[in-house]
């Protein structure tokens, strides 16, 4: 035989052995993991606290362990009652969101209809302004002289210099003052800085 041929051959049993082995190692590995399963079938599924005891505790010991499992519980109660207050909180929280964002619609709404009316009410001055300047001097004195005086200087501050100065030389000279002195005296106390 050549030397070719002994390494062929040292080689094939050498491969033949290996395979025998990954074999029976396989064919073993099968037998214990079988009886593995048929062991774990056969465990008890709980054991109790007591059977992992090696020894039973003294009394003192388990008198311990009460309280600290009734401890337990009233902080689990505890965590509880928190977690539920949270909830509540959030739930409080939101509402009031919800309110304040109502409250800022409102609000906003209030403003327009404040800006609405403010504008009408000076449109509505603006035109009795108007019309106390188109009519004639001696008739709108006649309306001048019932008002209240300080409607009047009112009506009389809006009106054109030329148009009031022909309401005054009709009033009489009385109300001609009261008026003067309330025009003059309503910026009196305004800051002049």
């Amino acid at each position: 035989m050549t030397s070719i041929g002994k390494i062929k051959t040292f080689f094939l049993r050498l491969s033949i052995t290996t395979l025998t082995i990954i074999l029976v190692v396989s064919a073993l590995t099968r037998v214990v993991s079988a009886s593995l399963a048929t062991l774990a079938d056969e465990a008890p599924m709980e054991v109790a606290a007591e059977d992992t005891l090696l020894c039973q505790p003294s009394d003192e010991v388990a008198n311990l362990l009460e309280q600290i499992a009734a401890r337990d519980r009233v902080l689990s109660d505890r965590e509880n009652e928190l977690a539920l207050r949270e909830q509540d909180i959030e739930i409080a929280r939101q509402e009031i969101t919800a309110s304040l964002a109502r409250m800022a619609e409102a609000e906003e709404r209030l403003a327009a209809r404040m800006e609405q009316s403010a504008t009408a009410s000076a449109e509505d001055v603006a035109r009795l302004v108007a019309v106390y300047e188109g009519m004639k001097p001696k008739d709108a004195a006649v309306l001048f002289e019932a008002m209240a005086p300080d409607f009047a200087a009112g009506f009389l501050a809006r009106m054109r210099p030329d148009a009031a100065s022909a309401l005054f030389s009709n009033l009489s000279p009385e109300r001609a003052y009261a008026l003067s002195v309330i025009m003059a005296g309503r910026n009196a106390n305004a800051a002049t800085e």
